[in-house]
C-alpha cells in the first residue's frame, strides 16, 4: 500500500481543512493517509467537526501555528521529521504557507519521493509590506524547487503563481480545484430557512444580507459595513445584515457600526440592522435563511463560502480576486467588482435587494457548483496526480 502524509497548517474552520479532509476519506485505498495538522488559534473555531463527521482521526502538533516563532517552528519541524521517519510516506502533500515550509524542508532532507504543495490562497499581496512579500515570494521559489508538483485551486490562482509572482514552472503547477459534499446546501431549504429566521428572529418581510468567513483585515469587511449604510439609505426594503464568523477585527468592525450609525446586536432575540453572529458550525442554515450572499475580501484563493453559497441557491455579490471568477459565473450567478470598490460593490448589492427576478434567476444559476467542486472529482484528480508523481 502506497502511503501519503498529508500535513496542513491548523484545524480551524475553512478551505484547506476541508480540502485535506476530503482527500483523506475519498482517496482509494490504494493510498494510505496519515493526516497532521497545527492547532487553531484562540480567535477561531475549531474544524474537528468535520474530521470526525468523516470517520477521521488526525495528529495535532500544538507548536505549528499560524505566527512565525522561531521555538515552535524549530519544534515543528523535529515533530514532522519525526513522523515522516515513522510514517515512510511515498507523498508528503502539504497545505497551505506554515505546513508548505515546515513539510516539505522536513521531506526534502530525508529524501521523500513525492512532494506536493497546494496554495489555498497566497500572502503576496494585500497581507504585507512590499519588503516581508519579497521574502515570502523567495521562500516560496526555494520551496517550490524542492517540490515535485504545486496545485494550484482556480486558474486565476495558477496564472499568478506562475507567470505574475512566478513562483513555479506552468509544467510544474497543476489546477485541481476544492471539493466538497454539497448535498446538505440542496436539502430541507424551506424548514431550514423557517427554523434560522425564527431563531435569530428575522421577520419574514426582511431580507437577509449575509457575508461569511473570518473576521480579519484581508477579509475587509469594512467595505461590507460601508456598503450596508449606503444600502440602507437608499433602499425601502427591510433589510438584516447578519456578520457570520468571528476574529481578531471584531472589536474594530464594532466601533465602525458606531461610526456609521449602524445599530447591532449579537442577541437572537433582538432585532438590528447588524448582526454578529459569531461561528455557526450548521452554516448550511445560515445560506437558506439568507437571500443575498457576499463576499468582500482583498485576497482569496477559492472562498468556500460562495461555492457552498450557490449549491443552496443563493445570488452573490462579491470582490472579484483570487479564483472567485474561477467558481461563479459573473453575471449570471454573480455581481462583482473591483477590490474595495465601495461605489460599484453598493450599486451591485441594491440591484439584487430591488430586483426579486433577478435575485431568483442568479441562484439557480449556481447549481453548476454541484459537480464542478465534488468530492469524487476532487480524489480522482489529486490520485491521478500522485499516480503520475510515482511513476505508476
Amino acid at each position: 500500500m502506497l502511503k501519503v502524509l498529508r500535513l496542513i497548517n491548523r484545524f480551524n474552520l475553512g478551505g484547506p481543512t476541508h480540502n485535506a479532509a476530503y482527500l483523506s476519506r475519498y482517496l482509494s485505498p490504494k493510498y494510505e493517509t496519515l493526516l497532521i495538522g497545527g492547532a487553531k488559534s484562540d480567535s477561531e473555531d475549531s474544524s474537528e467537526f468535520i474530521l470526525e463527521n468523516l470517520g477521521l482521526k488526525a495528529q495535532v502538533i500544538p507548536e505549528m501555528k499560524r505566527e512565525i516563532n522561531w521555538a515552535d517552528d524549530r519544534s515543528a519541524y523535529k515533530k514532522v521529521k519525526q513522523l515522516i521517519k515513522e510514517f515512510k510516506p511515498d507523498i508528503v502533500h502539504t497545505h497551505a504557507a506554515k505546513a508548505g515550509a515546515i513539510g516539505r524542508l522536513a521531506a526534502h532532507n530525508l529524501g521523500v519521493k513525492g512532494i506536493v504543495h497546494t496554495f489555498h490562497g497566497h500572502v503576496f499581496h494585500s497581507y504585507f509590506g512590499p519588503v516581508q512579500t519579497q521574502v515570502f515570494r523567495q521562500i516560496e521559489k526555494y520551496l517550490a524547487s524542492k517540490s515535485s508538483a504545486i496545485v494550484a485551486i482556480s486558474d486565476r490562482q495558477k496564472e499568478e503563481l506562475t507567470q505574475i509572482y512566478r513562483i513555479a514552472s506552468q509544467g510544474k503547477t497543476h489546477v485541481i480545484p476544492l471539493g466538497f459534499d454539497l448535498l446538505k446546501f440542496t436539502t430541507d431549504q424551506k424548514k431550514k430557512r423557517e427554523f434560522f429566521r425564527k431563531e435569530w428572529f428575522i421577520k419574514d418581510d426582511e431580507m437577509v444580507v449575509s457575508i461569511v468567513g473570518r473576521l480579519v483585515p484581508i477579509k475587509n469587511h469594512e467595505l461590507f459595513l460601508r456598503s450596508i449604510a449606503a444600502v440602507l439609505k437608499n433602499s425601502k426594503a427591510k433589510i438584516r445584515a447578519l456578520i457570520v464568523g468571528d476574529g481578531e477585527s471584531r472589536i474594530h468592525l464594532e466601533k465602525l457600526c458606531k461610526e456609521l450609525k449602524l445599530e447591532i446586536t449579537s442577541d437572537k432575540n433582538v432585532s438590528a440592522p447588524i448582526t454578529f453572529t459569531s461561528w455557526i458550525q450548521d452554516v448550511d442554515y445560515v445560506y437558506a435563511g439568507s437571500d443575498i450572499i457576499t463576499l468582500t475580501s482583498l485576497n482569496e484563493g477559492t472562498p468556500v463560502s460562495l461555492i457552498e453559497a450557490q449549491a443552496a441557491g443563493k445570488p452573490i455579490v462579491s470582490t472579484k480576486v483570487g479564483g472567485i471568477e474561477n467558481i461563479v459565473e459573473e453575471g449570471k450567478s454573480a455581481l462583482l467588482c473591483n477590490s474595495n470598490d465601495l461605489d460599484s460593490f453598493t450599486k451591485n448589492l441594491s440591484t439584487l435587494i430591488e430586483n426579486d427576478q433577478k435575485r431568483q434567476q442568479f441562484g439557480n444559476n449556481g447549481a453548476h457548483v454541484l459537480k464542478s467542486f465534488h468530492y469524487s472529482r476532487l480524489a480522482a484528480d489529486m490520485e491521478t496526480l500522485y499516480d503520475n508523481i510515482l511513476g505508476l
